[in-house]
Parts: structure tokens; sequence; C-alpha cells
């Protein structure tokens, strides 16, 4: 059977999608034992999980960006988890890191913003997760920003203010959240899931892996596996399996 006519008898071949959109930290997160490759290691032949990981972007660039990776004719259908990860550059200090620095009510605008554009073009709260920054380990933050001749110019408890925002937002919009701020800190030593005081560790990877795949396992472990187990193929008539 030519390969043309093979496509024309076959049903389209779509595979559901789950979006990460967000900084730096989704960015890194397909990098070797990183939180995104775990998923797309857990939902091989379910789902692809696309990577849409903006290094050192905010929300007010964010909800620029969101409508021209969804839109309602050509994707939303077809997608069935975003995570919304941001705030780790908003919550920069104004005064010494104006470029990402948001306002804390902006933030919370922007994310709102987002929330509601999803719903616009179909994709429901329950596909929805946001996720708050990490704490900021500030000792070791200082240190990677004195390599590069700046000073600090993050602190926790600012962070900290965006985290409860962003759990507020989702409160308010009705979608799940994982407050990553908050859970690290449980454990005394949370520097250890931090790799420069900023940025995921090996463990800080591992944990929120554990984390939303606790909240995202329900909503998909039962998608069907695409494409029969190889075993369960006629090999006297693939067609009659495969198409």
């Amino acid at each position: 059977m030519a390969l043309a006519e093979a496509g024309a008898r076959g049903r389209l071949l779509r595979w559901p999608r789950v979006l990460l959109f967000g900084d730096s930290i989704t960015e890194y997160s397909f990098q070797e034992n990183g939180w995104g490759a775990y998923l797309a290691e857990r939902l091989v032949r379910k789902c692809d999980v696309v990577n849409r990981g903006i290094s050192g972007y905010n929300t007010r660039w964010a909800k620029l960006v969101l409508p021209r990776l969804i839109t309602e004719s050509t994707s939303a259908d077809s997608i069935v988890a975003v995570t919304i990860f941001f705030g780790a550059n908003d919550s920069a200090l104004k005064e010494l890191n104006p470029k990402q620095h948001v306002p804390l009510e902006e933030y919370a605008a922007n994310l709102k913003s987002m929330v509601q554009y999803l719903k616009s073009v179909d994709i429901t709260a329950d596909r929805i997760i946001l996720i708050t920054p990490p704490p900021l380990q500030e000792s070791a933050w200082e240190k990677a920003c004195l390599a590069k001749g700046d000073k600090l110019n993050r602190c926790n408890a600012t962070t900290g203010q965006y985290a409860q925002a962003c759990v507020q937002v989702a409160r308010e919009c009705g979608t799940d959240v994982l407050d990553l701020w908050t859970l690290m800190q449980k454990n005394q030593d949370f520097s250890s899931y931090l790799s420069d005081g900023l940025h995921l560790s090996t463990k800080g990877n591992s944990f929120l892996a554990a984390q939303l795949w606790s909240r995202l396992e329900n909503k998909l472990s039962a998608l069907p596996s695409l494409l029969p187990y190889w075993r369960d193929v006629d090999h006297t008539n693939p067609e009659a399996s495969l198409l």
C-alpha cells in the first residue's frame, strides 16, 4: 500500500498536549533529571509535553506571548493541561532589576488575564495549574549576582508576597495551584532544592515533579496509550491494527 493511500485511509494521529509555560525554571525543565523531562517520560505514548519556558521573562511579557502559542482554531482542543509558572523574575527588586520587575498588583492581574484568556479559548479551569515561584536562598543567589558584577537583586520575603498573590489568583479563578514557595520551606534547609539560590537543583526538580504529578495523575493517567502494543499488532495484516 502506498504511503499516501495509507494516510488517506487512516485517521490523523494527534497526541494530546501538556503545555508548560514559564520562565527559565520551565525552560531548563527538559535538562537531565528535569521536572519537565519527568512528566514527558510518565506521559510518553499518551501526551506530548511541550516546553514553552522562556528564560528571563515575566508575566508582563508572557501575557503578550500566550495568545501566540494557543489559539482556539488551531490548538486549544488538544491541550489537556497547562502550567503557568512565573514570578521569580516579576519579584526582582525594582531598584536593582527594573527590567524584569513587575509590581505585585500587576503580576496578579497578568496571571488572571492569562487564565481568563485560556478560558476564552475553551481551556477549562480544571486543566490549568498555576505554580508559585520557589523560595529564594539569598546567600547563594547573592554569590551568583556578585559573580556577574551585580548586587543581590531579589529577596525571599518579597518572592513570598508574589507566591501568595499567585495562590490568591488561583483561588479567585478556580484553578489548581502548586505553592512551591510554601511547600519547599517546610524543609528547614530548603537550599538543597536550589542550584544557585534561584533555579532548581536535581532535588528541587524531583520535588516539583512529584508534587505536579500528584495533581496531574488523576487527570491524565486514564488517557489511553496511542497505537497498540507491538505484541497486539496483527503482523499478518498490520493495516487492520494500525489504520
